[in-house]
C-alpha cells in the first residue's frame, strides 16, 4: 500500500497524476527506491516539493527510533577531527542504545533525505555544516529533530548546536605567553570567517588589550583560503619576521597549521621556542607530532560530539531544548613550544582555559 501525505497536504495520488505517473511509481520515488528512471524520479520530486507533501508513518506521527543519522563535512570522514566526532558519537550511541548510520553532507540531496525517513530515523546530527534552507525544512515537514555539532558558522536561529568556548580558548592561549613574560604576541587566523576562527581572535583581542598593550594591526596576519593552512601559515609567519619589531610569540589559529610556522621559522635559523614560542589551537595530532612538541589549547571534540548526540536523544521523543547552545569548555596543553622570551621551556602540562589546574 502506499504511504499517504498529512491530513492538510496532497494524497500520494495527487502527487502521482500531478507528476504524470501511476501511483506504485509515485510510491517508490516517495520510499527511496533505486529501480526508478531518473527523469521520472527528478519530476516526482519537483511535484513533492510544489505541493509540500508530508510522508507520515502508518499508525501515526513518526516515533523515536533506535537509529540517528550523522552527517560529516567531509566526504573523506573530515581527518583527525572527524574521527574524533565519530569516536564521540558512537560512545554515546552506545550509551543510549541507538545505532548510528553516516554519510556526507555534500551528497545529502532529497533522495538521500527520502531514504533517511524511510527507514525511521530519530534524528540527525550534522557536523560542521549546517543543514541548507531546504534541507531544514524538509526536516521540519517531516518532525525529524537535528543538532549541530561545531557549526562552522554562524548557526541557524532557533537551532540546536553543541560547540567549543571558542573566545575562551583564545583568551586562555593569549594568557599563558602574557604570563610568561611576551608583550609582543602575534596571531594567524583563518581569512575566512568562522565560528571558532571568529570566537578564537575575539578572545587573543581580550587577552592583549586586557593586560594593557596595544594591538598592533600588524601583528594580525589572515591564512586564506585559497592556499594550504601549513603553506599560507609559512607565508604568513615569514611576513612577521620581517617587520622592524617581530613579534616574540605567535597564537596560530589551527595546530593544521604550525609545520608551516615552524618551517618558517627554521627557514630564518630560528629555534622554537627560543626564537619564537608558538601556541596552537585543537590538540590534533599533529601537536604530539611536532618537535617541539606543541603547547596548544585542546578542543573537546568529541565530547562536543557526545554531548550532541544525548541532546538530539532528548529531542527525538519531541522534547525540548533547555538550556542551549551548550558550549564546552577547551582547555590548554602545555608542552615545549613556549617559553619566556629568549628563555627555556618550562615543564608541560595541563590547565584548563579557566585557570590552572
Amino acid at each position: 500500500m502506499p504511504r499517504t501525505g498529512s491530513t492538510a497536504g496532497p494524497t500520494l495520488a495527487v502527487v502521482a497524476r500531478e507528476a504524470g505517473v501511476s501511483v506504485p511509481t509515485a510510491s517508490k520515488v516517495v520510499n527511496g527506491r533505486d529501480d526508478v528512471a531518473p527523469e521520472t524520479r527528478r519530476r516526482v520530486t519537483e511535484v513533492l516539493d510544489r505541493l509540500g507533501y508530508v510522508r507520515r508513518r502508518r499508525g501515526g506521527p513518526p516515533k523515536p527510533h533506535g537509529m540517528i543519522d550523522l552527517v560529516l563535512a567531509s566526504p573523506l570522514g573530515g581527518g583527525a577531527e572527524g574521527s574524533a566526532v565519530l569516536h564521540g558519537v558512537e560512545r554515546a550511541a552506545h550509551t543510549e542504545g541507538l545505532e548510528v548510520v553516516v554519510s556526507a553532507g555534500r551528497h545529502l540531496g532529497r533522495d538521500r533525505l527520502d531514504r533517511l525517513a524511510a527507514r525511521g530515523t530519530a534524528g540527525v546530527l550534522f557536523h560542521g555544516d549546517a543543514p541548507s534552507a531546504a534541507q531544514r525544512a524538509w526536516l521540519a515537514r517531516h518532525r525529524v529533530p537535528y543538532v549541530l555539532v561545531d557549526p562552522w558558522g554562524e548557526p541557524p536561529r532557533g537551532a540546536a548546536w553543541v560547540g567549543a568556548a571558542d573566545r575562551g580558548g583564545g583568551r586562555a592561549a593569549a594568557a599563558h605567553l602574557l604570563a610568561l613574560g611576551h608583550e609582543r604576541i602575534a596571531v594567524l587566523a583563518a581569512a575566512a570567517p568562522g565560528r571558532a576562527g571568529t570566537g578564537w581572535l575575539a578572545g587573543w583581542r581580550e587577552a592583549v588589550t586586557g593586560a594593557g598593550l596595544p594591538e598592533r594591526a600588524a601583528y594580525v596576519r589572515r591564512v586564506g583560503a585559497g592556499e594550504p593552512g601549513p603553506c599560507g601559515a609559512r607565508l604568513r609567519t615569514l611576513d612577521l619576521l620581517e617587520l622592524p619589531e617581530p613579534p616574540t610569540a605567535v597564537c596560530v589559529g589551527s595546530d593544521a597549521w604550525v609545520p608551516g610556522v615552524y618551517g618558517a621559522l627554521a627557514e630564518r635559523g630560528l629555534r622554537v621556542p627560543d626564537g619564537m614560542a608558538v601556541v596552537g589551537y585543537g590538540d590534533l595530532p599533529e601537536a604530539r607530532w611536532a618537535v617541539p612538541g606543541l603547547t596548544t589549547v585542546r578542543r573537546p571534540v568529541a565530547e562536543m560530539a557526545g554531548a550532541a548526540l544525548a541532546l538530539l536523544a532528548r529531542l527525538a521523543p519531541g522534547g525540548a531544548a533547555d538550556g542551549l547552545p551548550v558550549e564546552l569548555e577547551t582547555e590548554l596543553v602545555v608542552r615545549s613550544s613556549t617559553a619566556p622570551p629568549g628563555g627555556s621551556s618550562p615543564r608541560a602540562g595541563s590547565a584548563g582555559a579557566g585557570g590552572q589546574r
